[in-house]
């Protein structure tokens, strides 16, 4: 059945969209990381593929401060309340697939995301976060 859901490059696919659910195919190219952000809706998500480290973080002031991991393989889920804020690594040597599932319009919901050091928070973009997926590509490409 992977057939159905290809991983052969860094991709954010809709397979369904509405006010109520969002679901996505995600794949994380190897090595691949992205960091802090967080849903302002519940998700659960599922690799089939490959691997997901996610970090967890919580509000600390006007930055952001560690608070526990979990290491997702193929055929493993997480639950992420709409409070959860996480940065998301593919620590393996292929293509991480999952199916994203989220308790809103994924696109729609303003959105945080934190960058720098010390991490500050910034609107969620989605057009950087689809041009980083490209350009994880085109480095692979290059190699």
């Amino acid at each position: 059945m992977l057939w159905a859901l290809p991983q052969k490059r860094a991709e954010i696919v809709r397979l369904h969209a509405s006010s109520e659910l969002t679901i996505l195919k995600v794949v994380w190219a190897p090595g691949m990381s992205f960091g802090p952000h967080d849903h302002r809706m519940w998700a659960a998500i599922g690799t089939y593929s490959g691997g997901e480290d996610n970090s967890f973080f919580r509000r600390d002031g006007d930055t952001l401060a560690t608070s526990g991991g979990k290491s997702l393989r193929a055929g493993d889920v997480v639950l992420l309340g709409a409070d959860a804020i996480h940065a998301v690594t593919n620590p393996t040597s292929e293509f991480a697939g999952a199916i994203h599932i989220y308790g809103g319009d994924f696109f729609a919901t303003s959105r945080s995301e934190w960058r720098g050091a010390p991490y500050r928070e910034q609107p969620y973009d989605v057009d950087y976060v689809l041009n980083y997926f490209e350009e994880a590509n085109r480095a692979l490409s290059a190699t």
